[in-house]
């Protein structure tokens, strides 16, 4: 390779190089797809090991081909593979090869979504991507969103955007301004208990720490319970604490369980409360035409966390925040001479830095845009529905069995469970689960999950991979009961 070869150009001969490095990097990785397995790679010791150097920059450096095959010896066989039909362990999809195809665009043009000048084509392309997911999720024209990324930052988006609102039309404050108002200790966040931990994360990244997050319990169902979030709301506006917000769980980590989004949404209305849907993961749903009503309340929300790297299928990372009234992203929006002119906006430049927590940002949109228009509505549902089947066909076949416990119904496509030991066995159900668990990933190849439910470990499928057929999971289902 030409040391002078730095950038794709419009040069004949850097194209030409280009075309050869990008040729020998899609054949090692063709090739590293060997085996249908999860994982065959080394256990932690030995790969952290291997993987050490002390040489990371060397003197000289040592060149594309030989640090290619280092990456081919070393790293590509020691690498999870989340495609396999092995591998159901977290909200970690595959990648949908025509998302791979939308990276190689976004990394070799590099867009950057803060100004308009930047990224022409990519802005507007992220503008109808928005405008077009705001109607898919039910929200009006007055809608917007912006794309973030991941879960937690579009999480963090919609609560601050929640907290604000409150502040400005609630108690008259411009916390934009002024900063944290006195009262800011008593503010308090609503989620189930088993909600994700970005709560707790964005209480505290807003100033009000993590004792502003008060954890509703859970029904057997896993979702939250109504009745007891009525009983705590009185009771805090009776000690004279501030309720803000509801966050509502539209597919949580471990069950996949769905808040009751309706009901959600007649109480913030009597407590005058935002609510937010961190439907990170459930949010896939809304594309399935079997089971789209089990997430129709999202548009009863005021914002939604939309994930795309995880039952969408494409690659991390991919999230959006979406609001159901766009001006309340003014939360968001500072002007500086240098990115975002105000003359400029009047000359129609779109700036989306406007409406995001970051500046620099990828063109993830590309990913959504071109998955969304190569396979259309009917394919989506399709891969939606299928993988929504599978959890439901586990969970009957699982139910049939004497020695497992399953936790809960599902409703997306996450199914929880343990094994339980024979009487007299020597061995206890907690330690069984965990060593199940590792000899199937370290002996088997077979990545799933583990958890904790009620007190005990369990083990966990996550079911993302519309090639998982029915025989398949009875293949494992046998596996797994072979291991007592």
């Amino acid at each position: 390779m030409e040391k002078n070869m730095l950038f794709l150009t419009p040069d004949q001969e850097c194209k030409k190089q280009f075309t050869e490095m990008m040729d020998s990097v899609l054949q090692a990785v063709t090739d590293a797809m060997d085996h249908g397995k999860a994982y065959a790679g080394m256990a932690p010791f030995e790969l952290r090991e291997t993987l050490r150097t002390d040489d990371l920059l060397p003197a000289e450096g040592v060149g594309f081909e030989a640090v290619l095959a280092e990456m081919k010896k070393n790293i590509l066989p020691n690498l999870v593979r989340p495609m396999s039909t092995d591998y159901m362990a977290h909200l970690h999809c595959a990648s949908l090869v025509e998302s791979i195809a939308a990276e190689l665009v976004i990394a070799a043009f590099n867009q950057s979504m803060d100004s308009w000048d930047q990224a022409p084509a990519a802005t507007e392309i992220e503008v109808e991507v928005i405008r077009n997911l705001c109607r898919i999720y039910g929200y009006g024209e007055n809608s917007d969103g912006v794309f973030t990324s991941g879960g937690s930052q579009s999480n963090l988006s919609g609560l601050l955007l929640a907290r604000d609102w409150f502040c400005n039309e609630k108690l008259n404050y411009d916390i934009k301004k002024y900063g944290l108002p006195a009262e800011f200790p008593k503010f308090r966040l609503y989620a189930s208990e088993i909600s994700h931990f970005s709560m707790e994360k964005s209480t505290h990244l807003m100033g009000m720490g993590y004792n502003a997050v008060a954890k509703v319990p859970v029904d057997d169902r896993m979702k939250m319970d109504i009745s007891v979030l009525k009983k705590m709301l009185k009771a805090d506006v009776e000690a004279g604490l501030i309720p803000f917000c509801v966050c509502a769980t539209v597919g949580t980590t471990d069950f996949g369980s769905i808040d009751p989004l309706k009901e959600l949404r007649a109480v913030c209305d009597e407590y005058g409360m935002w609510l937010h849907a961190d439907a990170a993961y459930g949010s896939g749903v809304v594309l399935s035409e079997r089971y789209a009503d089990r997430v129709s309340g999202l548009s009863e929300c005021d914002s939604i966390t939309v994930d795309f790297h995880k039952m969408f299928m494409l690659p991390i990372s991919c999230s959006a925040s979406l609001i159901r009234d766009k001006k309340y992203f003014d939360a968001l929006t500072l002007h500086a001479d240098y990115l975002n002119r105000e003359e400029d906006e009047e000359e129609g430049y779109i700036n989306l830095v406007n409406k995001s927590m970051q500046t620099t940002r990828r063109f993830d949109a590309l990913k959504v845009w071109i998955s969304f228009r190569m396979r259309g509505r009917k394919g989506w549902s399709e891969l939606i529905t299928g993988s929504v089947d599978n959890a439901a066909y586990f969970y009957k076949q699982l139910k049939k069995l004497s020695c497992v416990e399953v936790m809960v119904e599902p409703e997306i496509s996450s199914v929880v469970f343990r094994v339980l030991p024979d009487a007299g066995s020597g061995e206890d159900a907690d330690t069984m689960n965990k060593r199940i668990r590792r000899h199937l990933m370290h002996k088997c190849g077979t990545v799933i999950g583990q958890t904790v439910c009620r007190g005990n470990v369990c083990l966990k499928f996550t079911l993302l991979n519309p090639l998982i057929t029915p025989a398949k999971l009875d293949e494992l289902i046998a596996l797994i009961v072979s291991l007592r």
